[in-house]
């Protein structure tokens, strides 16, 4: 399975309160923190709802 890694661009103050659980269903906590996540439906799902927070690109 492929793999992408999500890295968080900008805050979450003043977005509502399911796309701050999404950044921490995510793991993202810091602006700049990157995590590598497997590229399943289900993240790509929660990456798509908080794309305007979050940089995305794909790795082998």
């Amino acid at each position: 399975m492929a793999k992408i890694k999500v890295t968080k661009v900008k805050s979450a103050i003043n977005r509502t309160q399911t796309q701050k659980r999404t950044l921490e269903s995510l793991g993202l906590r810091k602006i700049g923190q990157t995590i590598e996540h497997d590229a399943s439906p289900s993240i790509l799902g929660m990456v798509s709802k908080v794309s305007h927070l979050v940089s995305v690109e794909e790795t082998k």
